[in-house]
């Protein structure tokens, strides 16, 4: 009768079986930070330890403010470096590789059935490989470090079947933006979410990544796209350590089941400023943007750009918008290239920025003035996320915002 959360949480804490609310000491397999790792290394420094419990088990990465737009960061940055080279850890992915929710796949840390923890909200994206993926403190991070465990609470699950067929423009984000605004910010509190249904087995793997992501904005604590052959096959060519796929039992128990046939399902955007703050794209048609977005560790991979790059070719965005483009990843980045995309978002008059997180989180590139609007795939619109507080970001799919960029309003695709 068990979940995939409580099935993996069984695993990974010695136990035959668990029930939801049952607190229980985790062995972690995957321990991710990125530049807040230097937070995450005074308290390991506090805790007195030499040296971490296990160095091939740590990722460290910089994605959130590369190139350093400060020398705050350059010293961070120079301190991590310096950290890793002292305790060997081997998995460092310096600001040359991209986004750390990208980076974790590509290079085979996300592996069905294991524990990954991420001192990040949205390390939820790994569920889609079937992984346990949750976000943790800074200080949870520095005992994690010192002893490859942790205490967590077996989460109830709720169970979100997908059917139908998708209409044309229509995608996995405005799918996640439709469940987060039925069930709001709070709907998913500390819960576990499988996705399963017919509409999944036709999604691919980064379509998945997009569901995982986002549900961390309804408040899950895991998200998980259910492992079928295609997640086996993607993972399998990207490691060579074993792992056992854990799927829900038929019986299992789930505290709510909720069905959505989306074959209807209109685009949508989520509307300042939050998430839940969910309309069809056509109810706030028209409203007129200077900011264009395409990018993030939720729309920011290659059938993103792609999609974008249909929709412009041949075509220059309007001319009061700034349209930015950042790729997930260094890899996608080449292969956006490859496909001659980077070539027709330069043609249209977009701007191509480094792989990166950017303007999600107002480091240092893309920010807003005062009264200004932006549209974007990225996955938080709160009051000064994205530079000035008296600012306005609505988030929608990459095919939303391609066209918006087109009008200089926002658009329904088509």
């Amino acid at each position: 009768m068990s979940t995939v959360a409580e099935k993996i949480l069984a695993r990974v804490s010695g136990n035959k079986k668990v029930m939801p609310n049952e607190i229980v000491m985790a062995r972690v397999d995957v321990a991710m930070s990125h530049e807040n790792a230097d937070v995450v290394l005074r308290s390991f420094r506090e805790i007195g330890v030499k040296q971490v419990w296990d160095k091939d088990r740590i990722v460290i990465l910089f994605d959130h403010r590369i190139p350093a737009e400060s020398e705050k960061s350059a010293i961070t940055h120079k301190r991590l470096r310096e950290f890793v080279k002292e305790q060997g850890i081997k998995h460092f992915y310096d600001l040359r590789e991209g986004i750390c929710h990208q980076i974790l796949p590509e290079f085979g840390h996300c592996r069905p059935g294991e524990l990954l923890v991420g001192t990040d909200s949205h390390t939820t994206t790994h569920g889609a490989f079937g992984t346990f993926a949750t976000g943790i403190g800074a200080t949870e991070m520095s005992g994690v470090w010192a002893t490859g465990e942790l205490w967590l609470k077996i989460p109830e699950t709720i169970e979100v079947t997908l059917c139908g067929t998708l209409k044309q423009y229509v995608s996995a984000k405005d799918v996640i933006l439709h469940i987060v605004g039925t069930l709001g910010a709070d709907g998913a509190n500390y819960k576990a979410v499988e996705f399963t249904g017919e509409t999944i087995g036709r999604m691919s793997i980064a379509s998945r990544m997009v569901l995982s992501n986002l549900s961390m904005e309804m408040g899950a604590k895991v998200a998980f796209v259910v492992p079928d052959d295609e997640t086996v096959s993607y993972v399998k060519a990207r490691t060579s350590k074993e792992f056992k796929v854990i799927g829900p039992d038929p019986d299992a128990h789930y505290c709510k089941e909720i069905s959505i046939d989306v074959t209807d399902l209109g685009s949508q955007v989520a509307c300042p400023h939050s998430v839940d703050n969910v309309k069809l794209v056509r109810e706030v048609a028209g409203t007129r943007i200077h900011q264009a977005l395409i990018g993030s560790c939720t729309n920011g991979r290659l059938e993103d750009l792609s999609t974008a790059a249909a929709i412009l070719q041949g075509k220059t965005i309007h001319p009061d918008v700034r349209l930015l483009i950042i790729p997930a990843s260094r890899k996608i980045y080449l292969e956006a290239i490859k496909h001659g995309f980077i070539e027709t978002f330069i043609n249209a008059g977009a701007l191509i920025l480094n792989p990166g997180c950017g303007p999600c989180l107002g480091a240092h590139q893309g920010l807003l003035a005062p009264g200004e609007v932006c549209i974007a795939t990225t996955n938080r619109n709160f009051k000064g996320r994205m530079g000035s507080a008296e600012s306005f970001v609505y988030l929608a799919s990459p095919a939303t915002v391609a066209f918006s960029a087109l009008t200089g309003a926002i658009t329904e695709p088509g």
